[in-house]
């Protein structure tokens, strides 16, 4: 398939400390099994960092020699475009709700980017209905067409405390991933986001505790100089017989 090209103008050059979080979520992702390809991304409420997390991870993933999809499916508040500054030839960016409404062809919509191995479906247009859409049977000929073109498929869906979305795209995935934001919502909260994320029946990866203040003196500021890190935590659920 011919790609149209895209060019993502502002890349955030990542410190030590943050490069070498990001190749940790990538290897731990990849000991969860060798069955896992697509991957769906949700947080509990916006402004938690997911977007950020998906696309760092997706470079740590194409710089490793995999051929990446990120398709940015938050139909209903995308930042992709205007935060990388995404720029084309014609000026147009065609994305995920104009393939879903039959106005352009898959095609059309899957951008070859200037990170090598790394492929971007972006959001589109706003439209009324996405949870509509993300049902229909244009985005299962998606997936089916990710799955046999890509190594992983990285999707990033709106906060599932805020709207269903994600639980319409989760049981299409292989798993999911929660981000959380530290100190930002309570632990009842989170689980719950946890709980509905169950209820797909979508196999939770992990977490990542994104935002962490981390001391900026002594040994580890040598390696830990961003002042935040992110790292891939297991899901903890509690002793069953605790109350």
């Amino acid at each position: 398939m011919d790609k149209p090209k895209i060019e993502l103008t502002k890349l955030e050059q990542l410190g030590y400390g943050k490069k070498e979080a990001f190749n940790s979520l990538r290897t731990n992702l990849s000991f969860c099994g060798d069955d896992i390809q697509i991957i769906a991304f949700t947080s509990c409420t916006p402004d938690e960092g997911k977007s950020s997390t998906v696309m760092e991870l997706g470079r740590s993933i194409a710089e490793d020699g995999k051929n990446v999809l990120l398709v940015d499916a938050d139909l209903r508040k995308s930042v992709l475009v205007g935060r990388h500054h995404a720029k084309n030839k014609s000026g147009s960016i065609r994305g995920l709700s104009h393939y879903l409404t039959g106005q352009a062809k898959l095609e059309e919509v899957v951008y070859q980017t200037n990170v090598a191995h790394l492929d971007i479906i972006f959001a589109g247009r706003t439209t009324p209905n996405p949870t509509e859409l993300l049902g229909n049977k244009y985005f299962d000929q998606l997936i089916t067409f990710a799955r046999e073109q890509y190594d992983v498929i990285l999707i990033d869906t709106p906060p599932l405390g805020s709207v269903i979305d994600t639980a319409i795209i989760a049981p299409k995935c292989d798993g999911g991933v929660l981000v959380v934001e530290a100190n930002k919502g309570s632990y009842h909260f989170v689980q719950d986001i946890r709980k509905q994320l169950e209820i797909t029946d979508c196999r939770i990866l992990g977490v990542v505790l994104n935002k962490v203040k981390v001391e900026k003196s002594g040994y580890y500021n040598r390696y830990y100089k961003g002042g935040y890190y992110q790292g891939y935590y297991k899901p903890y659920y509690g002793d069953k017989n605790e109350k």
